[in-house]
């Protein structure tokens, strides 16, 4: 085996531990869940774990109600100390002001809405459809 060979093969790392690895999970199981639970996008199709993670690839990340895209910059399949971690990827300027915008929303409501009683039918609905709309179809 040549040199070269071997150096592609150490490149070739899966969605799910490249995820492990740049610390936004914290076992590969739970990267695993997440990528199965379609809150995973790669280059804007649905993500899968045994897929191999590329240079310069966007991955959509969904965990709560952050939504991260970032860039790949770095392959590495070791999980390191979080500011290596941190050099593997880059967030897009349009997700951090997509993201910034969310949170400046989400504080104005004080970070939840409070009602005075149990939603109604109507207003689960309401709710339901509301969702629906900021998440894109995402439950």
């Amino acid at each position: 085996m040549s040199k070269t060979e071997k150096q592609s093969e150490l490149q070739a790392v899966r969605l799910d531990k490249w995820l492990w690895a740049a610390r936004f999970f914290k076992t590969r199981s739970l990267s695993k869940d997440a990528i199965d639970g379609g809150k995973i996008t790669y280059n804007g199709s649905k993500g899968k774990a045994s897929r191999n993670v590329e240079v310069g690839a966007l991955i959509g990340i969904r965990i709560g109600w952050d939504e991260k895209v970032v860039e790949i910059k770095s392959i590495s399949g070791q999980r390191r100390g979080a500011p290596e971690a941190r050099l593997l990827y880059e967030e897009t300027p349009e997700s951090i002001e997509k993201r910034e915008k969310r949170a400046l929303e989400h504080k104005s409501f004080g970070g939840r809405i409070m009602a005075d009683h149990k939603p109604n039918k109507k207003e689960r609905r309401d709710i339901k459809q509301l969702k629906k709309d900021i998440f894109g179809g995402m439950d």
